[in-house]
């Protein structure tokens, strides 16, 4: 049962948010006794109870089953903060500003960790008008390429999203690129400072 709630995650969510048994009862439209039954580990709230469980206490369902509270600490809203996730199913690219449960294809996505660039990885960035044309000097097979690269400034993400037995290049409006991730299917994800390369 450790992917379902537990009560002492119903206990710990209905205690910080002021709310008796009665009262959480009341909401959802059991009684006080079924309540006091999940919170002693005697049962387990329907699973049509999941939603409505977590609309009454602001959290999402997957913050609800896993029991961590998720806390955006990004309140400035600068992309340069950007966490990246791929899911190794399908190879979707999800972006994130803060702190998020991401989900794809039934597995819990971790944010990518970038490393500096390496000299299995190298990049180069050329300066064409308003734009930065970006190339990666890596194999683009089937099986070993680069999945996508991504411009980030203070107020945007530029990203393009590459596949196997294509060109490892993009083109970025410069609009205050400050630095340049790409992502190796096998080797995870890079960055490189645009200011610093140039």
């Amino acid at each position: 049962m450790n992917q379902y709630i537990t009560g002492s995650v119903i206990k710990e969510l209905r205690e910080k948010n002021n709310m008796t048994q009665c009262q959480l009862a009341e909401k959802l439209g059991v009684s006080d006794k079924t309540v006091s039954k999940w919170e002693r580990g005697s049962g387990y709230p329907d699973i049509a109870l999941l939603e409505p469980i977590a609309q009454v206490f602001s959290v999402s369902v997957t913050e609800l089953i896993s029991g961590n509270a998720i806390k955006n600490e990004n309140v400035s809203a600068n992309m340069l903060k950007v966490k990246f996730c791929v899911c190794p199913v399908c190879g979707n690219v999800i972006q994130s500003t803060g702190e998020a449960v991401i989900n794809c294809h039934g597995v819990l996505l971790s944010p990518c960790s970038a490393e500096k660039e390496d000299e299995n990885h190298g990049i180069s960035i050329e300066t064409v008008e308003d734009e930065y044309f970006v190339t990666v000097d890596h194999p683009m097979t089937k099986s070993h390429f680069i999945s996508f690269l991504a411009a980030v400034s203070s107020d945007r993400v530029q990203t393009v999203k590459l596949y196997p037995e294509g060109g490892a290049s993009a083109r970025f409006k410069k609009n205050g690129i400050r630095r340049i991730y790409y992502y190796c299917n096998r080797d995870g994800l890079y960055y490189v400072d645009v200011i610093k390369k140039k």
